[in-house]
């Protein structure tokens, strides 16, 4: 159930999990007690859990009416130079997905990877490929999931707000996962970070990809530390200049919905800090 449009959550489990039953459970358990409503399962490292692991956390989430995401493990390349490479990043992506549609996971995020010192425009077309082969692969194996490539934080990847929304346009089963921090900390000279900006790059998302495109984000937000090349770390959000208040009217003011996903170092008290301040300004808006 939304509250004003958004379901927040953090990306792995909370800081203040119990250790029993700990792991994913009880994250999941951690997030409704705190009243937080959506979880991303951070499998950035490998992706090693069985079967009967998965339907136990689907169970769980559906126990307490949670959508779940999955975030792949990092070392995918869209634009891999190797065989051997490439194959790596490709089996993390699909085991991801396999085992997040097996835990009840509806959308599976990853970095798409780097240009590698190429031009930009001649990497699209084979991270195109590449990612569209993953989808049918998945597509025939029965495996329901949405793959969102993230917008990432410095110059030299693969994951512009431009080539996310492209590759949503030209493969079905594919939307953009948006990290509004990392967008902030690309260019590394503190631009992206006022209201005309955010409503800019949303009507790009409306323009792009239509109603679906606003109706159902999934975005990743933190406070963020970036230098001349752009993203250095995330911090909390009291910690960094990122104007998260303005992202949020922005939001608003279009009508946006879907799913924002902390990744704080402070996780949960930061989720909720978001959470509190959306709503307060969703309840201006309304009143």
């Amino acid at each position: 159930m939304t509250t004003n449009g958004f379901l927040f959550g953090t990306v792995g489990s909370p800081l203040s999990t119990a250790r029993k039953p700990g792991g994913t459970v009880g994250g999941i358990l951690r997030l409704n007690e705190l009243k937080l409503s959506t979880l991303e399962l951070a499998w950035v490292q490998s992706v090693r859990i069985g079967d009967a692991t998965c339907a136990t956390i689907k169970a769980t989430a559906a126990e307490v009416n949670m959508p779940l995401s999955v975030h792949a493990p990092y070392y995918i390349n869209l634009n891999a130079q190797t065989k051997e490479l490439l194959k790596g990043g490709m089996d993390r992506l699909l085991a991801a997905a396999r085992a997040g549609y097996k835990a009840g996971a509806t959308d599976i995020i990853f970095h798409p990877g780097s240009y590698m010192a190429e031009d930009p425009a001649k990497v699209y077309p084979i991270a195109r490929r590449r990612l569209a082969e993953v989808v049918d692969q998945l597509k025939d194996e029965k495996v329901y999931v949405t793959l969102r490539p993230e917008t990432m934080g410095k110059s030299a990847m693969l994951g512009t707000l431009e080539e996310t929304i492209q590759l949503s346009r030209d493969i079905d089963g594919v939307l953009p996962c948006i990290d509004f921090a990392h967008l902030h900390a690309r260019r590394g000279d503190g631009s992206f970070n006022s209201y005309a900006e955010f409503q800019a790059a949303l009507k790009l998302v409306a323009a792009g990809l239509g109603p679906r495109g606003l109706a159902a984000l999934h975005i990743h937000l933190s406070g963020i530390e970036y230098g001349p090349k752009g993203e250095k770390k995330h911090l909390p959000l009291k910690e960094a200049d990122l104007k998260y208040k303005e992202l949020f009217k922005a939001l608003i003011d279009l009508g946006a919905g879907g799913r924002i996903l902390c990744e704080s170092p402070l996780m949960e008290d930061d989720a909720l800090l978001m959470q509190k301040t959306y709503r307060a300004f969703a309840r201006k808006k309304t009143d």
